[in-house]
């Protein structure tokens, strides 16, 4: 049997602001992440919306796409996203 894919993605508000995320359902954490009365998403919470989608990668197991989100999540990966996405450090 083939696992769920998994996800790892990027948002951006009209603000600049990004998040950098992992999940395996993609759809519903990207409405999760507008949707006011959701509490699970705090990060974008604090900042106002709307998110969108600007990167995604897709990952075959959970591990691997922490990884990557981790790697996202460091100084050199974060440049990489504002850099692909237009926006200065």
């Amino acid at each position: 049997m083939i696992g769920m894919p998994y996800f790892v993605y990027v948002l951006a508000n009209p603000q600049n602001k990004i998040y950098i995320g992992q999940t395996s359902d993609l759809a519903r954490r990207l409405f999760q992440h507008n949707d006011a009365e959701y509490r699970g998403t705090l990060h974008t919470k604090r900042h106002p919306g709307p998110w969108k989608l600007v990167h995604k990668e897709q990952l075959a197991t959970r591990r691997d796409a922490m990884r990557r989100e981790r790697e996202l999540k460091s100084s050199r990966g974060r440049a990489w996203s504002r850099g692909f996405m237009g926006i200065g450090c």
